[in-house]
């Protein structure tokens, strides 16, 4: 890569290799995946869904989630200030509503499950922010998010070239 300011080129680590096109090879797997995600994304706010996206894609090392959610969320208005504050929400809670951070809290939980569970706690903060369709959908929105990134870090999906609008 060659830069204008310094023209010094900077050798980066090469791309990996993807290793399994999955959606070509289970077109109907992946079109139910698309429609449990819009279905999931009705009624919850697009900036809650691309924090929740995020903070699960960190968790689940997924790389090229990670880069889709982040370019989705900038695309939907959100902060770089919050996006990257992301990943330590705990540490930095007066970036977010108490909403969110039942979202946050609850993504963690579902994501994780093998901390014992999803605790009544936060299944009960989460309760009081969204009303029961609203709840369901986030919980929904977090499986799902959860099952993309599975689908990636084993199918190596390179990150990098996503650009907002493009859902593949």
């Amino acid at each position: 890569m060659t830069t204008n300011d310094t023209e010094t080129t900077v050798e980066y680590a090469p791309e990996p290799t993807p290793r399994l096109d999955w959606a070509r090879h289970a077109p109907d797997v992946f079109k139910a995946m698309l429609r449990l995600d819009t279905a999931a994304q009705q009624g919850l706010d697009a900036k809650l869904r691309e924090l929740v996206k995020i903070r699960a894609s960190q968790i689940n090392h997924c790389a090229f989630c990670l880069d889709m959610h982040t370019k989705d969320a900038l695309a939907a208005g959100e902060s770089v200030e919050r996006i990257v504050q992301l990943s330590a929400w705990e540490e930095s809670r007066h970036f977010y509503t108490e909403k969110e951070l039942a979202a946050l809290e609850l993504t963690e939980a579902v994501t994780v499950l093998t901390d014992g569970f999803v605790p009544d706690e936060v299944y009960e903060r989460a309760a009081r922010h969204f009303e029961e369709a609203e709840l369901v959908r986030l919980i929904a929105a977090i499986t799902v998010i959860n099952a993309w990134n599975r689908f990636g870090v084993t199918c190596r999906r390179t990150p990098g070239h996503y650009q907002p609008g493009q859902h593949s």
